[in-house]
């Protein structure tokens, strides 16, 4: 009862945090309980819903309501089902929402990058990529909900002291294939303690090029879906996910507004198992992380602003503007990636 009630505050938690509308979002799925969520929709026109365990529109799905102008629609979702809202106009070609923040026992952000709308009028796939924070306390109730994602590959954006420490098991649990790549953080950690806390993300788009070359040749093979992630989620999952929201032609206020999306969505408690840096002598994220821990009230999450109030991701939009020409420039650059490949990945990826 008690893992119930905890579960179910988590979830209540979530929602909250998930009913903030963002430009870009026409259609949205807001939890209730583990037991139900409401769809929420922008427009009043006359719409017919579906409950769908895949994003195709067929005959195996459940109607939930007919020709409804409610611009919210009660539907039942249990938390432990991986479940899409098909939503059709009249004769329009249907739409897809899904939550975006998977609602986890012991996961921290992990969500689709799925809904947002492009410049050119196009969608994000739902069930194509995913992102998350470290993920080494998850419940086998959590890894039974993934096991439904089709997961075709695992991304790890972590270090070898943060593998070290909480190493991943979601490739072992699901089959996907498991990707890395070997690099210390002591050089990063060495460059923010000089630093000003000004342009940090300055050299991670260096640092991480074989990890990004991993994510974006996956989402390129299409098969089956991809999650990459780091420690918590925000800062070099934050980069790579504006990368692909970039050239996938989302516009920036909705890539900024959704990358600050992860102070709430964090739950720092379960991004790192408790740890004795005693055992880890050398190791630079488990001093950090027991320091974290440590603190009045356990670890939280900071807000993703500069000293001087700027985003981060924002200040790292006009590095990579400047340095390369833009995202697509960089891609070209550094991940060998070509106009075809872009092409290719807008056709995989957009509806």
């Amino acid at each position: 009862m008690k893992r119930i009630t905890i579960m179910t505050a988590t979830l209540l938690l979530s929602g909250a945090l998930a009913t903030t509308a963002i430009a870009g979002e026409p259609l949205r799925i807001e939890r209730k309980d583990a037991q139900s969520a409401t769809v929420v929709r922008d427009d009043t026109a006359p719409a017919s819903f579906w409950l769908s365990r895949d994003t195709v529109l067929d005959d195996g799905d459940t109607l939930i309501v007919r020709d409804s102008k409610a611009q919210r629609v009660a539907v039942k979702l249990p938390a432990s089902e991986r479940s899409y809202v098909i939503v059709r106009r009249g004769n329009e070609a249907p739409q897809v929402v899904a939550e975006r923040l998977l609602p986890l026992e012991k996961g921290s952000n992990f969500r689709d990058l799925g809904g947002y709308t492009t410049k050119d009028g196009r969608t994000v796939r739902w069930g194509k990529a995913f992102r998350s924070g470290a993920m080494p306390l998850l419940t086998d109730a959590d890894y039974a909900l993934l096991e439904q994602l089709r997961l075709g590959a695992v991304v790890d954006l972590r270090s070898l002291e943060e593998r070290e420490v909480a190493p991943d098991l979601l490739d072992d649990r699901t089959g996907a294939l498991f990707l890395s790549n070997d690099y210390s953080m002591k050089p990063l950690f060495a460059k923010m303690e000089a630093g000003s806390g000004e342009n940090t993300y300055q050299g991670i788009e260096e640092l991480l090029v074989p990890q990004l070359r991993a994510i974006f040749n996956r989402l390129l093979a299409d098969d089956g879906a991809v999650v990459y992630h780091c420690s918590a989620g925000q800062d070099r999952t934050g980069i790579a996910t504006a990368l692909i929201y970039e050239v996938l032609g989302v516009d920036r206020e909705t890539i900024l507004k959704d990358y600050h999306l992860s102070t709430g969505f964090r739950r720092p408690s379960v991004e790192m198992p408790p740890v004795d840096p005693a055992d880890y002598p050398g190791n630079p994220m488990v001093k950090y992380y027991a320091a974290s821990q440590a603190k009045p009230g356990g670890a939280k999450a900071e807000p993703l602003y500069t000293p001087s109030g700027q985003s981060h991701l924002a200040q790292f939009f006009t590095y990579i503007d400047s340095r390369y020409g833009g995202t697509e420039s960089y891609l070209k650059q550094k991940l060998g990636l070509s106009d075809v490949d872009l092409e290719a990945l807008r056709t995989k990826m957009l509806s």
